[in-house]
């Protein structure tokens, strides 16, 4: 067992009170999809994440990946775990029935991804960018590309990954290097690709890269880059892996926190060239690309709240058993009675529970879009999550870097010591305001093309109905 359990009334509240679940699900024609079924799902859920995943925490922080002749071997113990989440379903949850996923809202998916990301960071990495996958080939892939790869990355038997950056090339894509050469029905990609998350492993028989690369004709900057998907091992006849792809891992990083998650430098074509084939039209690969990012986006958001709950469960236990002061009887009291222990507690409490209202608000607008029928309601619902999505992404992660250090000082001295795992909770969230774009980015973003760009209409509707619900409580 663990010291993490989801906090059941805290996301029973918002799925009931704010984002409306129920009458979502009946919007979406989803008729046996309610929120008993919600609670049960969520029980489920906390029951392998305390009980599998989230005792592996501590193990992937202190032996994490590794990199052998074989490719790199994730932390002992992840696979089995792995596995049992392919087994029971939970890789398919929000993923539509056509592709065999269980079509349940995108919100409750998020809300027992928040149950992974809580027990076990590192671990939750490997689906997050699987989805992301899955995003980009069900919106921008051919129908033999769909055929071939979405059953068994929906499944998680097969996991999937982002190449995106290169030495020369992290924020400014326009300087993607990594070359495509047509050949046949497909291509040859030759390139070296760093910080890509989960970019090998051997917890499943394959490993679905989506590699960002230039044609021989593109055109400079971003508007020459194409998207490419290149399998670790190429399907035989039957669509199964057989011979292995000329891409592998170099070199691992060796980070600051989620030791648990292999972050790999790859390298495409040392040998003939990594077979590669074209995801949507040449030289989009950018708006593939955003497909995958802004799903992303909003997933490491997601990171940031589920760091800060782990971490506050852990500072308010710490808080109650430790006992540091003294009463003139003679007899001990905890630390949890100082005003600035219950201060600080109180702020991580609090901004957790808004974090979680703001993800889960999020989550349910992308139900809202894919569900509405009516053309200028879907507009709406989109322009929605796009504006959400850089707020999100920005909002909770910066917060995560505080509340966790909250969570490290309620400790004290303690919390400076790696032993009692508190520090593990700051390093971890310390990414989130990193990749997947920098908070400075996601400024950018929310400004220029989020705020500028329609005349300040999605924010200017968020506004109002900000102010009607206001006016509501103060009548």
């Amino acid at each position: 067992m663990s010291d993490y359990t989801f906090p059941y009334k805290d996301a029973e509240f918002l799925l009931e009170e704010i984002v409306d679940f129920d009458g979502l699900c009946d919007e979406g024609g989803l008729d046996e999809v309610n929120s008993e079924l919600a609670t049960a799902v969520l029980e489920e859920a906390n029951r392998l994440a305390t009980e599998v995943i989230a005792p592996l925490n501590w193990i992937g922080n202190e032996k994490g990946a590794t990199l052998g002749e074989n490719g790199v071997q994730e932390t002992p113990g992840f696979k089995e775990a792995y596995w049992q989440m392919v087994e029971s379903g939970w890789c398919s949850l929000g993923f539509p029935e056509d592709w065999g996923g269980q079509g349940m809202p995108q919100v409750l998916a998020t809300a027992t991804d928040e149950i992974w990301q809580s027990a076990n960071l590192g671990f939750s990495l490997c689906t997050m960018l699987t989805h992301g996958a899955v995003e980009a080939l069900l919106a921008h892939g051919t129908d033999e590309q769909r055929q071939a790869y979405l059953e068994k990355l929906v499944s998680g038997e097969w996991t999937g990954t982002m190449c995106l950056t290169e030495p020369q090339a992290g924020s400014d894509l326009a300087a993607v290097a990594t070359r495509a050469l047509p050949e046949g029905d497909h291509f040859r990609l030759s390139g070296q690709k760093i910080y890509i998350t989960w970019g090998d492993h051997q917890m499943t028989e394959n490993v679905i890269h989506l590699v960002l690369a230039r044609l021989p004709d593109a055109p400079q900057g971003v508007k020459g880059i194409s998207l490419f998907l290149v399998p670790k091992f190429l399907l035989d006849e039957n669509g199964e892996p057989g011979e292995p792809n000329d891409v592998k891992c170099i070199s691992l990083e060796h980070k600051l926190g989620i030791h648990g998650s292999p972050t790999c430098t790859m390298a495409l074509g040392e040998d003939d060239g990594a077979v590669g084939y074209l995801v949507g039209e040449p030289h989009n690969g950018l708006a593939a690309m955003f497909t995958m990012m802004n799903d992303a986006r909003q997933r490491v958001g997601l990171q940031g709240l589920a760091a800060s709950e782990r971490s506050y469960q852990q500072a308010l236990a710490y808080a109650k058993d430790r006992l540091q002061g003294t009463r003139k009887d003679g007899s001990r009291y905890p630390i949890i009675n100082f005003p600035d222990v219950r201060r600080m507690l109180l702020l991580m409490k609090s901004g957790i529970e808004a974090m979680r209202a703001l993800s889960y608000t999020a989550a349910a607008e992308i139900d809202r879009c894919r569900f509405a029928q009516d053309p200028g309601a879907k507009a709406r619902h989109s322009a929605r999550v796009d504006l959400y999505t850089p707020i999100v992404k920005g909002w909770l992660t910066e917060m995560s870097i505080e509340l966790t250090s909250h969570g490290v000082q309620v400790h004290g001295g303690m919390g400076y010591v790696e032993e009692t795992g508190s520090a593990q909770h700051f390093r971890d969230a310390r990414i989130t305001t990193i990749y997947e774009g920098t908070t400075g980015i996601q400024a950018n973003d929310l400004v220029g093309r989020k705020t500028l760009a329609d005349g300040g209409e999605a924010v200017g509707a968020l506004i109002a109905e900000i102010r009607e619900t206001a006016d509501a409580l103060s009548s």
